[in-house]
């Protein structure tokens, strides 16, 4: 009776032995993708003076613009204020979000574990899920500290504000910034210094043409259409409408459902355009640190 080989010699003639495949199970992924929701939080505790930095920043920025409506002539100043203020705040998230996913590539080759987490034997639709899970909760709780702080350095009228449609609108067009963070985290891994520059340009266009800070109208007619395609644009108006006029989810359905089929479009063609981008990179050696 013959004796199958534990062991089988591969093309140069060093042992090989095959690991069994992984079977899929739901808990499973679950846990490999909060393992990346981990590993960011305790990047966040080993850089923590830098993230109270940020969070400092975030609320000075949003305390200047919200300034920006007592320089300014205007009616209701309460009311321009808080419209400046959301604009900030969502900017704020969005960015946060469309960071941690689009220049996740970048820390991983500041880290040097680019080449690790490529090879590690787990789906890379877990691991950009487990990224954007982390951006979307981080990015939430900087927003939600930042709210508190302006609503009382302001005194901002959220007494007819609603909440709660505020944030499911914040979490549905989080699935849109995330399909345009995967499309652009392929920039910095075909390049990694001009990549990570290329991902601002996309961020100042987006600020540009979806009425962060300013209504839409006032835009140039040849800019303004670009509005149109811009999650953002949505997202800013079903934010306001639910904290400016307290709008609640019966009335904000149609555009919640209009981002939310963006969203849905936008991640597997994020995935799909990453996935391609991967195989490239690996298969040209361009997952060196040095690029």
């Amino acid at each position: 009776m013959s004796m199958k080989p534990e062991h089988e010699l591969d093309e140069t003639g060093i042992p090989h032995i095959a690991s069994p495949p992984r079977r899929w199970t739901p808990g499973r992924e679950w846990r490999t993708m909060y393992a990346f929701v981990e590993r960011n939080f305790h990047l966040v505790r080993r850089y923590l003076s830098w993230e109270i930095v940020n969070i400092f920043y975030s609320i000075i920025n949003a305390m200047t613009i919200g300034l920006i409506s007592f320089a300014a002539p205007a009616k209701d100043k309460a009311a321009t204020t808080l419209f400046l203020v959301i604009g900030a705040l969502m900017w704020g998230y969005l960015s946060i979000l469309f960071d941690e996913v689009a220049n996740s590539i970048t820390y991983e080759r500041w880290e040097g574990t680019i080449e690790y987490t490529f090879m590690a034997p787990i789906r890379r639709l877990t691991h950009l899920l487990g990224t954007c899970l982390w951006g979307a909760s981080y990015g939430l709780l900087r927003t939600l500290i930042v709210l508190a702080v302006a609503a009382w350095f302001f005194h901002l009228p959220l007494s007819k504000a609603n909440l709660l449609a505020a944030i499911v609108a914040l979490l549905i067009s989080s699935l849109s910034f995330m399909g345009l963070g995967l499309i652009a985290a392929v920039l910095p891994l075909l390049s990694t210094e001009r990549g990570a520059q290329a991902t601002h340009i996309i961020q100042g266009v987006i600020l540009l043409v979806s009425g962060i800070y300013y209504p839409v109208t006032v835009l140039p007619r040849f800019v303004q259409w670009l509005s149109n395609f811009s999650p953002a644009t949505y997202a800013l108006d079903t934010t306001r409408a639910a904290l400016l006029d307290g709008a609640g989810l019966g009335v904000l359905w149609p555009s919640l459902l209009k981002l939310f089929a963006i969203g849905v479009a936008l991640i597997p063609i994020g995935l799909a355009i990453f996935t391609t981008a991967e195989h490239y990179a690996m298969r040209t050696g361009r997952l060196k640190r040095n690029g």
